[in-house]
């Protein structure tokens, strides 16, 4: 058990269902739910990991018998703000075995022709296992209603189109965990600009980055209507502060470990006699 209680952390995360978002009011550079301090904070994310551990293996192992839940951890996020940093310190506490990850890019021809959807359900974890998309199905009603890369006719319908789909996953027995990761310009400047000054990490830097920076108000406002519109009793949004890079991490393991705990995951049961299997390698000749 964490040493600190989940529910606090979580339940700060949260936006309540219906409610407005102002995003502007919510702290990035803060700590909901947490007393400590950042190496208190990394410190709790590791006291998380035995049970971490654990219940994935659990839900692993259900879904090689008769289990049919599944988790789906949905990243989205500003350039920096840390998806890949929260992939390495956190869901790399688990067993990789237990995990796919899927890093979606620009669609591809074959995937324009298809609904916006149709590469994001291709990309559902199996049950039994925890999914991460690094970028999702929100970049179709983020970057596409900044770049106006479909008319709002259609960027309306695809607001009711995931919550439909989402809606679909939590009833086929996915738990779908959406995470904004909020950080602010400055924080996302200052880490733009390390990576200017450190030449192991120039293949990181996307001159693009700042020509996004540019548009960054209406981003803002992209976000706060997609969560707004698509934030549900059954898939709702937490928005994560972000310019706290060890925050991030303990807020993201503490979700997964509240869904993981929420299952109540059992072992499953033998489907074969466990007596008549141990003396039969018992009563095995030499090999």
């Amino acid at each position: 058990m964490s040493a600190f209680p989940l529910s606090d952390l979580t339940a700060g995360l949260r936006i309540e269902p219906g409610s407005p978002v102002d995003l502007a009011a919510i702290e990035t550079d803060a700590a909901p739910g947490f007393d400590g301090n950042k190496a208190a904070g990394e410190k709790a994310l590791l006291a998380l990991a035995p049970e971490l551990e654990e219940l994935q293996e659990r839900l692993f192992a259900q879904g090689k018998a008769d289990g049919r839940r599944s988790i789906l951890l949905v990243l989205q996020g500003m350039d920096t703000s840390g998806k890949g940093g929260t992939l390495r310190s956190t869901v790399g506490l688990v067993d990789p075995q237990g995990v796919r990850i899927t890093s979606f890019k620009a669609p591809t021809e074959e995937e324009r022709k298809h609904d916006f959807l149709w590469r994001i359900t291709k990309a559902l974890p199996p049950v039994g296992l925890i999914g991460v998309f690094d970028r999702s199905h929100y970049e179709d009603v983020l970057i596409a209603r900044v770049r106006a890369l479909a008319p709002p006719e259609e960027i309306e319908r695809r607001y009711d189109a995931i919550n439909a789909w989402e809606a679909e996953l939590a009833d086929s027995g996915v738990t779908v965990i959406k995470c904004m990761l909020h950080i602010s310009a400055a924080e996302q400047k200052k880490r733009l600009l390390a990576r200017l000054d450190d030449p192991t990490k120039f293949w990181k830097y996307n001159p693009g980055d700042v020509d996004e920076r540019e548009q960054w108000p209406a981003y803002q406002e992209a976000y706060r209507i997609a969560i707004e519109r698509t934030n549900t009793k059954v898939a709702p949004w937490h928005v994560v502060p972000a310019d706290k890079k060890w925050f991030r991490n303990l807020a993201i393991g503490s979700l997964l470990l509240d869904a993981l705990r929420s299952f109540d995951l059992s072992w499953p049961e033998a489907d074969f006699d466990v007596e008549h299997e141990k003396q039969r390698l018992l009563d095995e000749k030499p090999l």
